[in-house]
């Protein structure tokens, strides 16, 4: 085993060692090919493939996200999708750009501005002047089709709920370092939740959200703004890179949760 490998592909090797599972890594461990008997199972990035296509569509864009849990009023992050005008008039509104000054605005306090799709906190900018909104649009544009922009708030406290089914899995905190995102890889650390009204809170507006997409396994990240807990985003590729080096039994058993799933759906192969 590499001593690279990230703790996710680790986690299938362990799995398929104690359940008789062949497993074949390729494309760099982004692509897992898991087999026993007849029975033929992929694992892609950071995905087991227990979600419906759709799920993880709505789950992978930001915007569709936002939409779909203010349908179903479940107290989220708002986000407001704007896509590349590369893509020409057909597609792209002419007043785009109008329609972003309008946001920053509306929010003095400032926006942040970030792709549509994507995770890790990268490419993320928090903006306050004209300048710096055509900066970060600037930057954004030339990597995706499309973009985000939501109003910056003060978040007190960042809560990641690991969900099977509506069974929490894995429940732990965000500590920001010196930077104002809450993402793990920009220095955030996870400290795992113990029973309380905290937790118990956190869970239930986590279950709330996935119902509300129908999403099976998933990471959700609420965060706390003005003592009120609302769902910043839902994450179909379950990533627990960072917890892992400081819990790696419960990650282990996490991930062990997911397979027992995906091995127990399996249809029976002709």
């Amino acid at each position: 085993m590499a001593s690279h490998e990230r703790i996710f592909v680790q986690a299938i090797r362990s799995y398929g060692a104690r359940h008789g599972i062949d497993v074949d890594i390729r494309s760099g461990g982004w692509l897992i090919a898991m087999r026993r008997g007849p029975m033929r199972r992929f694992a892609f990035g950071y995905d087991v493939g227990l979600n419906s296509a759709i799920a993880h569509r709505l789950a992978n864009d930001k915007s569709a996200t936002s939409e779909a849990l203010s349908l179903a009023r479940v107290p989220c992050i708002p986000h407001h999708l704007f896509l590349n005008p590369k893509l020409g008039e057909s597609v792209v509104d002419p007043a785009w750009r109008d329609a972003m000054l309008a946001l920053l605005h509306d929010h003095p306090q400032g926006v942040v501005v970030k792709p549509n799709e994507g995770t890790s906190g990268r490419s993320v900018f928090k903006v306050t002047t004209e300048t710096e909104l055509d900066h970060a649009v600037d930057e954004v544009f030339s990597m995706s089709v499309g973009l985000v922009i939501s109003p910056y708030v003060a978040i007190e406290d960042e809560v990641r709920v690991v969900l099977l089914d509506d069974v929490p899995l894995v429940v732990y905190s965000k500590l920001r370092g010196n930077d104002w995102r809450h993402n793990l890889d920009a220095g955030a650390k996870p400290v795992l939740l113990e029973d309380g009204e905290v937790r118990a809170t956190c869970v239930r507006l986590a279950i709330d959200a996935a119902r509300a997409i129908g999403i099976t396994f998933a990471s959700i990240d609420v965060v706390r703004v003005d003592g009120e807990w609302k769902v910043l985003e839902i994450n179909s590729g379950v990533m627990m890179e960072a917890l892992g080096k400081l819990h790696p039994e419960l990650v282990q058993a996490a991930y062990d949760a997911a397979l027992d799933r995906v091995f127990a759906e399996a249809p029976r192969e002709r």
